[in-house]
């Protein structure tokens, strides 16, 4: 059995989530939207977690590139703000 696609998954998950959300009395339209949000929302928060425990490692481990990432780190969010 071939295992599923990426997005299979998510399709499954926000199907899932927006089920749960219509079975707590959310209207479907909106289930949609929270359950999309909260997807979205979790995978932000995954993504800063990943962006800590690497900026953690580099100053722990590769102190001699950790300033250079964190300045590009900064500069990327400057850069997305200015553009926003």
């Amino acid at each position: 059995m071939p295992e599923p696609s990426i997005e299979d998954v998510k399709k499954q998950a926000l199907a899932a989530l927006t089920a749960q959300f219509v079975q707590q009395g959310h209207p479907e339209q909106y289930a949609q939207i929270m359950a999309t949000l909260a997807i979205f929302q979790t995978d932000l928060e995954l993504r800063n977690a990943q962006m800590t425990r690497l900026l953690g490692w580099l100053k722990q481990d590769h102190a001699e590139i950790y300033e250079q990432a964190a300045k590009l780190v900064e500069d990327v969010r400057v850069e997305f703000e200015t553009r926003l």
